[in-house]
């Protein structure tokens, strides 16, 4: 499936980020924002509890599930923002890890952030993007 996002790479930034700088998008295109994915079993039970990585995946894998039931892929995606409950930048790491093992090279712009609680109970991970279908 062909993307309609197109990833900016600055040759004039520094090349030691693993991600693009900028989405451009052309019109007419049809958005996608969806909320941000949570580690939320089926039963709305939060998995892995006290576990970064394993949160990570789950939320991925819903994230994933969301884009699939909208007709759209990973690579649609034009920005993400990923929240960690952490104030330690090796707990940030460790869930950028996860989420970039799950985008490949598809390196959409993205923000990640330490703050200090999520919404649901035991919640260490969550994210949301904007994708854009052709």
């Amino acid at each position: 499936m062909s993307s309609a996002v197109k990833l900016v790479r600055s040759t004039r930034l520094t090349q030691a980020v693993d991600y693009a700088y900028a989405a451009v998008v052309d019109a007419p295109a049809r958005s996608l924002w969806l909320a941000g994915a949570c580690p939320l079993d089926e039963d709305g039970r939060t998995v892995a509890v006290g576990d970064y990585e394993a949160q990570a995946h789950q939320v991925m894998r819903n994230l994933m599930t969301v884009l699939e039931d909208a007709g759209a892929g990973l690579t649609d995606i034009a920005r993400t923002t990923v929240y960690v409950a952490s104030s330690d930048q090796a707990d940030l790491v460790k869930v950028w890890n996860v989420y970039r093992e799950y985008l490949g090279e598809h390196d959409a712009p993205s923000t990640l952030l330490g703050v200090t609680v999520l919404g649901y109970s035991d919640q260490l991970v969550e994210v949301e993007a904007v994708a854009v279908l052709p």
